[in-house]
């Protein structure tokens, strides 16, 4: 008698916006120094003297690190919680800046990267987590907010590596430390919030969870999940670690003009991930997924055979549609696999490193043997596999998209 009246009387969750809007602040620093290492490949290849494959290995030991290291430590945050691990990783970012604004080889760049790596990986699982106990049940609608945050700071990287680092060479590197120092800032008072209120959020989120899906169906949600990361992120890492080096060959444009065009990519990129978690929740993460795959899939085949002007139309379109999917993606996961929201949120975004990470060292290699421009014809089928959407589960029962 006692419990149903216990929890009629609890409040209902509420969504915090201040939590929010500070995981995604936090996010927009932490990947605007993520963007600094692509946005300056042309000139650490120029200074180095370096091959498209060296650059390929640079990004392989900065997202590989990430990516090894974010699953692991969102499993053992979902039993053991860190809440102070957050701005701890922010200081190993800060040195990895550091290190590489006054590296002198190519192995020192290396060290530098995986440094940084690390503090990535800390960084996405625990960011994640407070913001989804900020989200008051709109789990879509706070993972939009959240993987916003870091959108924008993609697409500013390169507007302010271009500005600072390009101009005045690599110990203008050095710069991007204050971004570093804001992100601690900002992490250490997310984490004084999530040691004050954090356990009291999840009891409240318990009951917005929808029901457990069977095992079976888990691992089969899991693995198209998987299949749908693998052609977002290798798409993706096509156009940030190498749009620059494309434009540059087929239309002979300058460097700093090829790095506005890769903005424009990652504000498009910025704006659809911001709708996509509200749809989400309203109309189902499968939904979103079907849209964002197949309906990128002409403008990116069509990507290869544009002029300049229309490029930057279609690369507008493609960051729009293709983004969108991203917040479903990782709330979708969530809502299979409840309860493990550090382990699950290290997978995606540690999924999304590894598979940049080894895409980059990959096309690098295709680069060096058969040319950028061709790279870029191969890459345009990739959004088709996203016709592996049609085997996914449904996690949201009707009545809650209703509710939403």
């Amino acid at each position: 008698m006692s419990s149903p009246t216990a929890s009629s009387t609890s409040p209902a969750p509420v969504f915090v916006l201040p939590v929010v809007a500070a995981a995604g602040l936090s996010h927009l620093l932490n990947d605007l120094i993520q963007a600094l290492l692509p946005a300056i490949y042309p000139m650490l290849k120029t200074q180095f003297a370096l091959s498209f494959s060296q650059i390929g290995l640079i990004a392989l030991a900065y997202q590989v690190t990430a990516s090894l290291f974010q699953p692991w430590i969102g499993f053992y945050t979902d039993k053991y919680p860190l809440p102070w691990l957050l701005p701890g990783g922010m200081v190993l970012t800060l040195t990895g800046i550091g290190m590489l604004a006054t590296a002198g080889s190519f192995p020192m760049l290396i060290v530098a990267a995986c440094v940084v790596g690390l503090g990535s990986a800390t960084f996405h699982p625990e960011a994640s987590r407070v913001a989804r106990m900020g989200s008051g049940g709109r789990f879509g609608t706070a993972q939009s907010i959240f993987q916003v945050g870091g959108n924008t700071g993609s697409a500013i990287g390169p507007l302010l590596a271009a500005v600072l680092v390009v101009p005045h060479g690599q110990p203008a590197i050095a710069w991007f430390m204050l971004a570093a120092l804001l992100a601690i800032v900002v992490l250490w008072q997310l984490s004084r919030w999530s040691v004050r209120h954090g356990q009291a959020q999840i009891r409240k989120l318990a009951s917005r969870q929808p029901p457990p899906l069977e095992r079976a169906t888990v691992i089969r949600a899991i693995a198209v999940i998987a299949i749908l990361m693998f052609a977002k992120f290798v798409y993706t890492a096509s156009i940030t670690n190498y749009f620059t080096f494309y434009l540059m060959e087929r239309f002979g444009i300058s460097l700093r003009d090829s790095q506005l065009f890769l903005f424009i990519f990652l504000a498009a990129v910025a704006a659809g991930t911001f709708a996509g978690g509200p749809v989400g929740d309203r109309m189902g993460r499968k939904a979103v997924i079907w849209v964002s795959f197949l309906g990128v899939a002409p403008f990116a085949l069509a990507l290869p055979h544009a002029n300049l002007f229309w490029t930057a139309v279609l690369m507008v379109a493609i960051g729009l549609i293709l983004s969108s999917a991203f917040s479903a993606m990782v709330v979708y996961a969530q809502e299979a696999i409840p309860g493990r929201v550090g382990l699950v949120s290290g997978l995606m975004f540690g999924l999304m490193f590894g598979l940049g990470g080894m895409a980059a060292a990959g096309l690098g290699q295709l680069a060096d043997h058969y040319g950028i421009v061709q790279v870029y014809q191969w890459c345009a089928w990739l959004p088709l596999l996203g016709l592996a959407t049609a085997f996914l589960p449904r996690t949201q029962p009707a009545v809650m998209l209703r509710k939403a």
